[in-house]
């Protein structure tokens, strides 16, 4: 029975579709597929780019009827990935929001009996289409109805984008397959981290819903902090490798998580552990239609679920890359990937030598070794190429290059790979295993300030990249907008004085020996917001009317943040703002004073700030490391990181706000 027979079963006044703005009960949901079936009956091909919702799921069904292929776009896509998964499918229209668009691209030659083309995040920059067929997608629906039985068919939330083949076909399918309430809210309830997800479970009394291992320990936060969700029965884990501790961890906070496998070429789901057949520390069981095998450690599909990749039919077995067991029970057990791609706990597929090739474009980087299997964001061993202290910003730069699922969150500096210590091969290859062996433990062992410098990186990254900074790097910016730069940094650098006195005065008395650094502090500050009036007059400014100017909500923001930090949490915390201040100092001070002077022909004497903190801020940095790896307390510690994490980002807010031809233009 296919997915819309299975439909026509159930009573036509139970509700199968919710969203926020509208219920379909099954037999409406029928009728209007219909309707856009029509609509679609002379596009042989054609996109879908939507938010979550109702309509995703009516169009997506609306193409399996009309026989449209249909290529669903993720939301995490590049503009260039986009572009590649529309041109190499050849897609005829694209269905958004405001209806169906065409396109202009040639017809593509693809499998017979495609219907649907799922784009993968890609191990490189360019995603690969996976062409499924109806029936392909269908058996792996009702496998999973199969394997679950029909008494968890109650409300099924769809957490995972929709373009996302696993919540498409293991979620909203095998739910309506099964006859349950489908309710699809827009992405944007969840909010940043997912940090919404518990409350949307228990406002929908949501009994099963698919997610990734990262989005599972964010809702074991918000169960811990805010109670239990009696009604979920079901939560399959996929999409990446799972800790089975982790599974432990969630289902004795009460959460019924269960791990699974899948691949794009299989349909989604390939193994799965359910409620009365779970092998914990297991990937789960095969589903009833997959015949599988083991050959030489790699689980090999002998009826791979998928026709081929575009422009490339499949034929015959399907050998997934990945090494591991099956027990006689049907039961999979992972042991490692036989090719060096990284997944995400976001289970987004990677390529380090891509990541790799981003960085090495920069020329401050010699070496780079990519690495971040199963965790958030990825991270990079480094081979400086010069001056350490250029690393964040080509980092940054390299950033830009990249999808935000493969950035790069965090870096340590390491001494070069060589042949002679066995990180290199002869033809000057990275050997992966062995620098996981023998740097990886090493180089992580952080102090404390290399644990600080680590958890700031991408609110850091978050400051370089903002325009006014990147251009005034250049030079590229007006006298106007550097004496506007200089004018906020008058009404916050006024205040550092009396920041370090207020610290001095709220610490506790065993925490008391931090008075001699503050007070170094302060007589290396004292002054500095004359240095910078003088800048302005030098610069053919108006000194006494920047004294007097209101400074910008962000800047007044900035200043208050610190002073309430200080006064009601703790004093410590102001070293984060320290660190902030002097590591931008180090890294952007100097080179952009020079930059400024050169394009806009003024004085040295306009740039006594900047010149004096590109010098003074390099030996506080040394003073500074030597300090904070003294504070050994977890709370000092916490706070001197969240002030940081939080500096950086109010700070970029600050530049942002500086008034900037290009943001002027972009404007206009």
């Amino acid at each position: 029975m296919n997915l819309l027979s299975a439909i026509k079963t159930r009573p036509a006044d139970n509700i199968a579709l919710q969203d926020d703005r509208r219920t379909l009960s099954y037999g409406a949901t029928l009728a209007e597929i219909a309707t856009r079936a029509a609509q679609l009956k002379n596009i042989s091909c054609a996109a879908l780019a939507m938010d979550n919702g109702v309509e995703w799921i009516l169009w997506d069904m609306a193409a399996l009827e009309s026989g449209t292929v249909l290529v669903p776009l993720p939301p995490f896509f590049t503009p260039a990935q986009v572009t590649h998964a529309l041109s190499s499918s050849g897609c005829q229209a694209i269905i958004e929001p405001q209806g169906i668009r065409p396109l202009p691209y040639p017809p593509a030659a693809l499998p017979h009996g495609t219907a649907k083309i799922t784009y993968t995040s890609g191990t490189t920059g360019t995603p690969k289409g996976v062409c499924l067929s109806r029936a392909h997608m269908e058996t792996v629906a009702r496998s999973i109805v199969e394997m679950l039985g029909p008494e968890y068919a109650g409300i099924h939330l769809s957490v995972l984008p929709l373009g996302v083949l696993l919540e498409n076909v293991a979620g909203v399918y095998a739910a309506l397959m099964a006859g349950a309430r489908v309710v699809v809210p827009p992405l944007e309830v969840y909010g940043p981290h997912y940090a919404g997800l518990r409350q949307a479970l228990a406002t929908t009394r949501a009994t099963s819903a698919i997610i990734v291992p990262e989005i599972l320990r964010s809702l074991m936060l918000q169960v811990a902090r805010n109670g239990p969700l009696p009604d979920l029965r079901f939560i399959a884990v996929g999409g990446s490798k799972i800790s089975s501790t982790l599974i432990e961890q969630a289902q004795a906070r009460g959460l019924p998580a269960y791990e699974g496998y899948g691949l794009s070429e299989c349909g989604s789901v390939v193994t799965l552990n359910v409620p009365g057949h779970t092998q914990p520390g297991t990937a789960g069981r095969l589903l009833p239609h997959v015949d599988a095998v083991i050959e030489n450690g790699e689980l090999v599909i002998r009826n791979p679920a998928f026709l081929g990749y575009v422009g490339q039919p499949q034929s015959g077995p399907y050998a997934t890359g990945d090494l591991g067991d099956l027990d006689a029970g049907g039961y999979f057990t992972i042991s490692g990937r036989k090719r060096n791609v990284l997944i995400t706990s976001y289970g987004r597929n990677i390529s380090p030598e891509w990541v790799e090739a981003a960085l090495l474009s920069q020329p401050e980087i010699a070496q780079a070794f990519v690495y971040g299997d199963a965790q958030p964001a990825l991270s990079a061993l480094i081979v400086p190429g010069g001056d350490p202290l250029s690393i964040p910003a080509a980092i940054a730069r390299a950033n830009l290059s990249l999808p935000d699922y493969a950035h790069i969150g965090a870096f340590h500096l390491t001494p070069a790979f060589t042949r002679q210590d066995g990180t290199l091969t002869g033809n000057g290859r990275l050997c992966r295993d062995a620098i996981l062996k023998t740097r990886l433990t090493k180089e992580t062992a952080m102090t404390f300030y290399e644990r600080l410098r680590q958890e700031t990186e991408t609110a850091r990254q978050e400051l370089y990249s903002v325009p006014q900074l990147i251009d005034g790097l250049r030079g590229d910016i007006s006298r106007e907008t550097y004496i506007a730069y200089l004018t906020e940094a008058y009404h916050h650098v006024r205040h550092t004085v009396r920041f370090l006195m207020a610290m001095g005065a709220h610490l506790p008395e065993s925490k008391k020996w931090l008075h001699e650094a503050i007070s170094e502090y302060i007589e290396e500050e004292k002054g500095h917001e004359e240095w910078i009036l003088n800048d302005i007059a030098a610069a053919g400014g108006d000194k006494e009317a920047a004294r007097a100017a209101i400074p910008n909500l962000e800047t007044q923001v900035l200043v208050s943040y610190n002073y309430d930090y200080i006064a009601r949490k703790n004093p410590i915390g102001f070293l984060g703002m320290v660190f902030m201040l002097e590591s931008t100092s180090v890294q952007a001070a100097s080179n952009g004073a020079d930059a400024v002077k050169s394009k806009l022909g003024l004085p040295q004497a306009a740039f006594t700030y900047l010149y004096s903190h590109g010098a003074l801020d390099i030996e506080h940095m040394k003073f500074f490391e030597q300090l904070v790896n003294q504070i050994d307390d977890p709370g000092d510690r916490a706070a001197i990181i969240e002030v940081a994490q939080n500096t950086f980002r109010l700070f970029a807010n600050v530049m942002r706000a500086i008034p900037h031809e290009r943001s002027l233009k972009s404007a206009a």
